[in-house]
């Protein structure tokens, strides 16, 4: 067994040679697993940011799409690859915020993962068919609490950011309307332009072709502050139900023990490429604000979202299985 005095000895070598790997990261390909399929917002944004970003790392960004479970699947994927920054994951307030108080986790993403850094900020907006009546919010609050139980709305998934601003309208306004849950977006989209939902809290890339189209009619948007997207559309907040916010930041995710130096160059690189006009335009073709910065910003995010979102899964009784 080794002495004490020797494994003191070997320490400064131990250190050197881990700081010459990081000095030399990365020398191969980066894979990013992203929880959902191709097509989605998530997805858009890493494909957004992933050209520059690799450009700066000298090395391709392989995006790696496993969708199922709430994007567990992915998390868990990424918690038990090595720790050496060729596997990371595009994080989203679900499998980080929600997940783990909806359902009993073999892991813990906020032990077993660290925050590499802050990528996009995402929001959505209100939608309704056009042939309902209400021109804002205070009208659809109005005719809920006429029909309590007679609306009903779409989300697609549990957890997700639509199905958490639904469930804060009814907690906030003090109504009872009916969610129904979809296996995805583009389902959930034909039934509402059908008119068989009478709303929903959609992602923008979805609902935006519709509301431009004369189909879909914008009421709101769920954060503190309008979307550039639809800059004349007020917020939740001003149509009256103030703080009402589920605007949620997505960024990377490490293995626990990737190295410091390994980290930081991925954070620099990946603040570095939200920079690119380029990569600004393809995140707001997403609908999506670059929003960059540290690991601590990114913790900080997501800690937040905990205070925020945490009591209203508990209260809810949201269960994923």
């Amino acid at each position: 067994m080794p002495t004490r005095r020797a494994l003191s000895l070997a320490l400064p070598a131990i250190i050197a040679a881990r700081g010459a790997r990081a000095q030399s990261f990365p020398d191969r390909s980066i894979r990013v697993i992203v929880g959902f399929t191709a097509g989605g917002a998530t997805d858009g944004a890493m494909r957004a940011v992933a050209p520059r970003w690799g450009e700066l790392l000298g090395q391709a960004i392989v995006i790696d799409n496993r969708g199922g479970a709430g994007g567990n699947i992915a998390t868990e994927a990424v918690v038990r690859a090595p720790a050496d920054g060729y596997t990371l994951l595009l994080g989203t307030v679900g499998p980080l915020v929600i997940n783990p108080v909806a359902g009993t986790l073999p892991f813990d993403p906020m032990v077993d993962l660290v925050t590499v850094g802050p990528l996009a900020f995402q929001t959505g907006v209100l939608v309704v068919p056009v042939d309902r009546p209400w021109r804002n919010v205070t009208e659809l609050l109005a005719e809920a609490r006429r029909r309590p139980g007679g609306l009903n709305w779409g989300y697609s998934g549990i957890g997700t950011s639509g199905h958490l601003a639904g469930l804060l309208m009814d907690s906030m306004a003090g109504i009872s309307t009916v969610g129904i849950a979809y296996r995805g977006g583009g389902p959930l989209m034909n039934d509402l332009v059908a008119g068989r939902l009478d709303y929903a809290f959609s992602t923008a890339p979805p609902a935006l072709p519709q509301v431009e189209g004369g189909k879909l009619r914008a009421l709101a948007i769920p954060a503190l502050v309008r979307a550039f997207f639809l800059p004349d559309v007020p917020t939740v907040a001003e149509a009256g139900l103030p703080e009402f916010d589920t605007g949620h930041i997505y960024g990377i995710m490490a293995p626990r023990a990737t190295p410091p130096a390994v980290i930081t160059r991925l954070a620099e690189t990946l603040r570095a490429a939200l920079g690119f006009p380029d990569t600004v335009a393809a995140l707001r073709r997403q609908g999506l604000d670059p929003s960059p910065g540290s690991s601590e910003d990114y913790a900080a995010s997501i800690r937040a979202d905990q205070a925020r979102f945490v009591p209203l899964v508990r209260s809810a009784g949201i269960r994923i299985d």
